[in-house]
């Protein structure tokens, strides 16, 4: 079920109306006020509706803050030169204006989980069922939200009670703590995982809202944002046993990336963001929060920055070299390329011919010459994932939020590979954590691992970090944050490793090659993206304007070169070293 409705927007800025005649008072549904909306289940659904709607917004995941954590990453890199420059090199400066787009949307998501929290009352055991899923859902978006502000800004206000909302003090919100952020969104996913019903009983309902299923997956995430393995573990054995919901992999690794209802809210996916498919959209393009007209197109612009400028987008960010290098150092069981190349970055492969749509970009077949590279001198890798490139479903792409295919968040996948890392993490190297990982490699038709060949849990967690992972879901959202809870910017050699792997070569010739950092020199324009990393930096910093306005907000790491490390590790956090695999 697509959540396309539209909310009426009359969450922040209700004014109190009064009327001049005392006998006859009349109700304007489209000028409600916090005194007569919210009282009973539908006024509430409506606001879940909103909060759901936003997070597809332009700063949420409808394209920069889903992209951003992708840049930010070493699985991609900014090909255009001008817009996701300052993330790419992680330098973004404190004027900027898109900087501060993600901090717009969730806020206001927040605003409106905060209403229909207060709204709800405290004791859950008076709730009636429709009134639970309610809040927990809202619950969920609130903890969803302030997941993704801790992770891009460290120390966002952490404001909770709509009431407080009511004085300029409140409105007005001070820095909160990176641990009293996180232990808010670690409260709001449990108490949303005892509210919501699992995925199995919600049925048709459950189809693009959160369950407790989802609300579980995101609870062991945000455990690991502060490296809590042994709390983290019971809950992703208990997703894996079925106690939130079922779920399994899809045999096609690549029905998690198309749309239309066969493919999408499926067996695979805890939670994924609705977007409308291509012949079911609007006309006007949907861009900012002021641009939500009826005939909006309700996609995402994701493919924009994806897609080969010779294909109509925009190819913001392409593949990094080391990714599709990792990709072809392994074959199947049966001699082919890993099948999820295909459907992670856009290549001609002789692989290709004859397999699921053959060597496309959008309808147009790929000569093997053709290197597809971005719109710009300087070349790179198309990104395929959550773009139509490798369907055929049009020849070019339709700029604007026009891509119908939902952005799955988490899936059962994801699962499966932190338990596995958890697992090691706890117990060391174990048989568990081996079968978690050879499940998804199974599917991949990859042989499987062998305990023999990891002595350690140093070599197991470099399997599951840079080998596993980038494979599974390379140039998706959440490396970014995974590279800032395993600490990779506090270590020399890990910081090394990641101007590794972020190395590319800057020309439309042989995009396709391995680039090694030893071969950069010194004084050179070709350099590494993670070059340019200064302490702190790993998360955004809050915009001066944002300062300016609020009275009570300084600045994060990010605005003050502030080395984290100290902190990571007065909390005796682990930097895995750095551990050579076997080729």
């Amino acid at each position: 079920m697509k959540l396309n409705k539209y909310s009426l927007a009359l969450i922040l800025g209700f004014g109190m109306l009064t009327s001049c005649n005392d006998r006859l008072e009349l109700l304007n549904p489209n000028q409600q006020t916090s005194s007569t909306f919210g009282f009973n289940p539908d006024d509430l659904e409506e606001c879940v509706i909103a909060a759901y709607n936003h997070i597809r917004m332009e700063g949420s995941y409808a394209r920069v803050g889903y992209t951003i954590d992708v840049c930010r990453g070493d699985e991609a890199w900014n090909s255009s030169q001008v817009w996701y420059l300052p993330f790419d090199d992680l330098n973004a400066e404190v004027t900027s204006d898109v900087t501060w787009w993600p901090w717009r949307e969730w806020y206001y998501t927040i605003n409106v989980c905060n209403f229909t929290i207060s709204r709800c009352g405290e004791d859950n055991s008076q709730l009636t069922e429709k009134m639970k899923r309610i809040k927990g859902q809202a619950l969920f978006l609130r903890a969803l939200s302030y997941y993704n502000l801790v992770g891009y800004y460290q120390n966002p206000p952490l404001i909770t009670d709509y009431a407080t909302y009511s004085s300029l003090n409140g409105l007005y919100g001070a820095n909160s703590t990176y641990d009293a952020v996180l232990d808010q969104v670690e409260k709001d996913f449990l108490e949303a995982m005892e509210l919501l019903p699992s995925r199995d009983e919600g049925s048709e309902w459950s189809g693009g809202r959160a369950t407790c299923g989802a609300a579980a997956g995101y609870y062991a995430r945000a455990l690991m944002m502060r490296q809590k393995y042994s709390e983290a573990l019971p809950v992703l054995k208990d997703i894996i046993a079925k106690k939130y919901g079922t779920y399994k992999l899809m045999d096609n690794y690549g029905d998690n990336f198309r749309e239309g209802s066969a493919y999408e809210n499926n067996a695979e996916s805890l939670f994924e963001v609705q977007f409308l498919d291509y012949g079911a959209q609007g006309t006007d393009d949907e861009w900012t929060p002021v641009n939500t007209s009826p005939n909006a197109t309700q996609g995402s612009a994701v493919e924009s920055n994806f897609a080969p400028g010779a294909y109509g987008g925009w190819a913001d960010i392409s593949a990094s070299p080391w990714l599709y290098q990792l990709f072809k150092e392994e074959r199947t069981t049966n001699g082919k390329l890993d099948p999820r190349l295909y459907w992670t970055i856009g290549t001609y492969e002789t692989d290709w011919e004859n397999f699921e749509y053959g060597n496309v970009a959008y309808t147009s077949i790929l000569k093997a010459t053709d290197n597809i590279v971005t719109n710009n001198t300087f070349g790179g890798l198309p990104i395929a994932k959550f773009t139509n490139l490798r369907t055929g479903l049009y020849s070019t792409v339709v700029t604007g939020l026009h891509d119908g295919i939902n952005l799955r968040l988490m899936r059962y996948s994801d699962v499966l590979l932190r338990a596995a890392e958890c697992e090691n993490e706890v117990n060391g190297p174990t048989q568990q954590a081996i079968d978690w990982i050879n499940e998804v490699r199974n599917r991949a038709n990859l042989v499987d691992l062998k305990l023999e060949d990891f002595n350690s849990a140093d070599k197991l967690f470099e399997q599951i970090a840079n080998v596993e992972r980038p494979k599974e879901f390379g140039c998706e959202f959440g490396r970014g944050f995974d590279l800032i809870r395993w600490g990779f910017f506090y270590d020399n050699g890990r910081l090394q490793q990641l101007k590794e792997h972020g190395t590319v070569r800057r020309s439309i010739n042989g995009v396709k090659d391995p680039v090694k950092y030893s071969d950069i020199a010194s004084d050179s324009e070709l350099k590494s993206t993670f070059d340019t990393y200064r302490p702190g930096h790993e998360f955004l910093p809050i915009v001066q304007q944002l300062m300016n306005n609020n009275p009570n907000l300084t600045g994060n790491s990010a605005n003050y070169s502030t080395d984290n490390s100290i902190y990571f590790r007065e909390n005796k956090w682990k930097v895995r070293p750095v551990v050579e695999l076997s080729k």
